[in-house]
């Protein structure tokens, strides 16, 4: 193997050191996808975690008094043979106590909560205009529902902005020095990671970031570098303020067998409009783990080619190419993204 080179980034293009790739049966290149492992919950999600349970029990709480003492509750507010209505209002309670607690679709539940609360200040109202109805006991009870209903809106906010979350890997035929320098070079991640328009270093540690978002969306934000293993490791996340909350890691780890380097990267955002903003992303073509897998095979054949692959303008093909090795034998023909 030839001795490795030192290169100095961004000088376009890039040549790793070659290193043979290896094919299974039926002579297709594929990367190696790592499924979404189990992590620790981010300060955010436990908040929210926190919020849906303290509500989920308040819910069944108040669904049970309301189911067992109607009539003591329909005689303190002054609307007399209303103990049906209670009763039902009870029941809705508790099955949203339930469903909060079960922990399967909090966001659903806490909004359903929401609109609960707004039935529950209608009929208030309704009730004060009662010939026997206490106004006075009607509006303490109106100002307190109003004061819940602004913490399940925070709560159901908070829980609909929950992060979305993907993990990816690729082999690439380089050292994992190389692709570590590549990678520190901020400079360098537009240059295969499709929406980054702009990574601006701003000192050792922090840069500010343009992004394209869903249907035009132009967002940026700053980050900074949380972790920095040379060679192994690289971990940023947005500071605080930013209109994405963004964290995203990778990983480098010598291939078995000296036969390249393991790159593996995460990524973890909350978008604007949180998971409505990931699913409309999602329709637009936009699917987070499908732009990652893009990125790493984008990053592959930068790294080892200098160039990015495509078959645009091509009648038939395959939509990326693997390896520019694998394509120059298979295909007669390559058309390249120059840098």
């Amino acid at each position: 193997m030839a001795p490795e080179q030192t290169l100095e980034y961004p000088t376009p293009p890039i040549r790793a050191e070659a290193v043979p790739p290896t094919l299974p049966r039926g002579g297709e290149m594929r990367e190696k996808e790592v499924q979404p492992e189990h992590r620790p919950a981010t300060p955010w999600e436990t908040d929210a975690h926190a919020a849906a349970t303290a509500l989920g029990l308040f819910s069944i709480g108040l669904g049970a008094a309301e189911i067992i003492f109607p009539r003591a509750i329909a005689g303190w507010l002054g609307i007399r043979r209303r103990q049906i209505l209670l009763r039902a209002l009870g029941a809705r309670e508790i099955a949203t106590g339930i469903g909060l607690l079960s922990g399967r679709g909090r966001a659903t539940w806490l909004w359903s909560r929401v609109l609960g609360d707004a039935i529950d200040l209608g009929l208030l109202a309704a009730a004060s205009q009662l010939r026997h109805a206490k106004s006075r006991r009607i509006a303490a009870v109106s100002a307190a529902v109003a004061a819940v209903t602004a913490g399940d809106v925070v709560a159901s906010i908070r829980a609909s902005h929950r992060a979305v979350h993907t993990r990816q890997s690729i082999t690439v035929n380089a050292s994992p020095e190389t692709a570590y320098q590549f990678w520190r070079c901020l400079q360098n991640l537009p240059r295969f990671m499709r929406h980054v328009e702009l990574v601006r270093p701003e000192g050792e540690r922090r840069s500010h970031w343009v992004v394209s978002g869903p249907g035009g969306l132009r967002l940026e934000w700053d980050a900074e570098l949380t972790d920095d293993q040379p060679n192994r490791l690289l971990a940023w996340r947005s500071l605080p303020g930013s209109p994405v909350r963004h964290v995203g890691s990778v990983e480098f780890e010598r291939a078995p067998g000296e036969r390249g380097t393991v790159v593996r990267a995460e990524v973890e955002y909350a978008p604007p409009a949180g998971r409505l903003g990931s699913k409309i992303a999602t329709l637009l073509g936009r699917d987070p783990s499908q732009e990652l897998r893009e990125d790493l095979r984008r990053f592959k054949q930068l790294l080892e080619t200098g160039e990015i692959i495509t078959t645009e303008g091509q009648p038939a093909g395959r939509s990326q190419g693997t390896s520019w090795r694998y394509d120059a034998t298979v295909r007669g023909e390559r058309e390249y993204v120059r840098f």
